[in-house]
């Protein structure tokens, strides 16, 4: 199944590792590290193959392909060799990165961003299109747009005003292209209940949102620990230091709120309550595109005694980002192709703030995606 990834961010650093990383495994020069759907409880055959990907995507800046990839080479995010070894073909996946376009009104700027999906999927014949939002996080929108109905939401985009924040208007532009849509980030994406209607419209899937790399991916490990062993967590705070582009955009307090939000979730949802504490994020220039962070939990046990954990991680976030990228086009690919539509909770293992999911244990969501994978059809195991 020739299936077109459509990154919304190109050039950023998670789309143009995704890009390096996929020509490297397409061209056998590494292996998938970190793609889980190489592992054999999720290896199947009703999933795109590796080579069977083709990407391009929309950007606002003009700096190269080849240049942001020689960037993330310096910085020992990318293999230098591999970069100079795919010089040539990152030169040509750049030739289908497209700069954003704008018209009068949403309306017409998702028309416009509708027409270069379909002729990506035309001029290339591909039998799907993922649209993956890898682009920066949005302050979230207080209120969410009220527009309740599709009906209304499509005449305010008719309007002079800005109805919709980016990510949602890249949701609208690619249901309405017959596309499928994950949104990798914070951002509100497809979350308004008129989106829904559209993409049930249109017969699309959806998915996010807010891809769980680092610390949360930590989180989503030990707080179910707690909960089976009847342990107490009082409190659990968590400081979170990042350099690169996405640190700079966190610096930005609506931004940084938006991110943070989606970071606690998965405690109270875990543990059936919310324990004490905060999650901070600061932006450090010179850790470039690594991040470290360092909790501390205090938790109480039998006859209340008081004990505590902590534990640091420091990890690149573009390196753990990129693999889920090209698995989440792969898995949501393949559910359109079985003919599903709306919210894919069976993908909510790789969010910290998953569409519609019940089980935010990654043990019980890696079950969940397994079973997934596995009712596809040709993906019996």
């Amino acid at each position: 199944m020739r299936t077109g990834v459509w990154l919304v961010g190109a050039r950023g650093s998670v789309a143009a590792t995704s890009i390096v990383g996929w020509l490297a495994l397409r061209a056998g020069l590494a292996e998938p590290t970190g793609c889980v759907t190489e592992l054999p409880g999720l290896r199947s055959p009703a999933l795109p193959a590796l080579g069977e990907l083709v990407l391009g995507g929309h950007e606002i800046a003009d700096t190269p392909l080849l240049k942001k990839a020689e960037a993330l080479a310096a910085a020992g995010v990318v293999p230098a060799r591999l970069v100079d070894a795919l010089h040539d073909e990152i030169v040509t996946v750049d030739d289908d990165v497209r700069p954003l376009p704008t018209g009068d009104t949403q309306a017409a700027t998702a028309a416009l961003i509708a027409a270069d999906l379909a002729d990506f999927r035309t001029r290339l014949a591909l039998d799907e299109v993922v649209v993956v939002n890898v682009s920066t996080t949005e302050p979230a929108p207080d209120p969410l747009p009220a527009h309740a109905d599709l009906a209304a939401l499509e005449e305010a985009l008719a309007g002079p005003d800005r109805v919709l924040p980016p990510s949602s208007l890249a949701a609208y532009a690619a249901f309405t292209a017959g596309c499928s849509y994950v949104d990798f980030t914070p951002s509100t994406g497809a979350r308004l209940p008129a989106l829904h209607e559209l993409a049930v419209r249109h017969g699309v899937p959806y998915a996010g949102h807010d891809g769980k790399t680092g610390e949360t991916l930590v989180k989503s490990v030990l707080a179910p620990m707690f909960a089976l062993r009847h342990l107490r967590v009082r409190t659990w705070s968590g400081i979170n230091l990042l350099g690169g582009g996405d640190g700079a955009n966190l610096a930005e307090p609506a931004a940084n709120a938006a991110k943070t939000a989606s970071k606690q979730r998965v405690l109270g949802e875990t543990l059936g309550y919310q324990p004490q504490g905060t999650t901070r994020i600061e932006y450090v220039d010179d850790i470039g595109d690594f991040k470290t962070a360092w909790d501390l939990i205090t938790f109480s046990g039998f006859l209340g005694t008081a004990m505590r954990m902590e534990f640091s991680w420091h990890g690149c976030d573009s390196a753990l980002a990129a693999p889920l990228v090209l698995d989440l086009a792969r898995l949501t690919a393949a559910a359109h192709a079985a003919g599903r539509h709306g919210p894919l909770p069976e993908l909510a293992f790789f969010f910290k703030d998953p569409i519609d999911a019940t089980a935010h244990s990654l043990d019980e969501q890696w079950r969940i995606l397994a079973d997934f994978v596995g009712s596809l059809p040709g993906g019996e195991h």
